[in-house]
């Protein structure tokens, strides 16, 4: 791809770095925004960079937050006895699309996977752990993939909170295994949270 502006083509290879984004859609963004107005191409650079400098993470949940502690942890009206264990940030804002659960949140920020190098140590596990003895939950509902990947990590939290009186439960099958929570469609991921199940039950089948 040839381009006559050296600035336009820095540009073109920056928007490339982002996931999914080829060559030809990063032109395709840069030269609209080219073509927008000043204010506008200001007005989302300025949003980019508060963003990467001023974004927290939730020091409850470890969801993204404005502040030390996120609006939905901070929100009264919704039922903060409940936690949703979740791998990504991503994995909120779907489930949060569905407008079908009113609970709290706990981001593990990944799942143990040991072809990936990834343990439990360096997840959000000890947090969960820690949280869960403090504020005594009503009911933990692990919200991840169905992989195998994701079901390992649900059995050693399970492992880790034997001795706690908490209800244990993960969402229904509506997710086909090996799916991705992020893809699933609003109604399936809706009818999963509301038919969740005992974990015990969700192992044995």
């Amino acid at each position: 791809m040839q381009f006559s502006s050296a600035l336009l083509e820095s540009a073109v290879s920056e928007f490339a770095r982002l996931p999914g984004i080829g060559k030809k859609t990063a032109l395709r963004l840069v030269l609209h925004l080219l073509r927008a107005d000043a204010a506008s191409t200001q007005g989302l650079s300025e949003a980019l960079v508060r963003m990467r400098q001023e974004i927290k993470f939730c020091q409850r949940c470890h969801n993204v937050a404005d502040g030390d502690i996120c609006s939905i942890c901070s929100n009264s009206f919704r039922k903060q006895e409940l936690i949703c264990v979740v791998e990504t940030i991503r994995e909120v804002i779907a489930i949060e699309s569905t407008q079908q659960y009113n609970g709290a949140y706990h981001v593990l920020g990944g799942i143990i996977s040991p072809l990936d190098g990834v343990g439990p140590d360096q997840l959000n596990i000890e947090s969960l752990v820690s949280r869960v003895r403090k504020e005594r939950p009503q009911e933990l509902i692990f919200a991840l993939n169905p992989t195998i990947q994701g079901d390992t990590t649900i059995y050693y939290i399970q492992k880790r909170l034997q001795d706690i009186p908490v209800r244990v439960t993960t969402i229904a099958r509506g997710i086909a295994f090996g799916g991705e929570l992020e893809y699933a469609d609003e109604m399936t991921l809706a009818r999963s949270i509301t038919n969740r199940l005992p974990v015990e039950s969700y192992r044995a089948g």
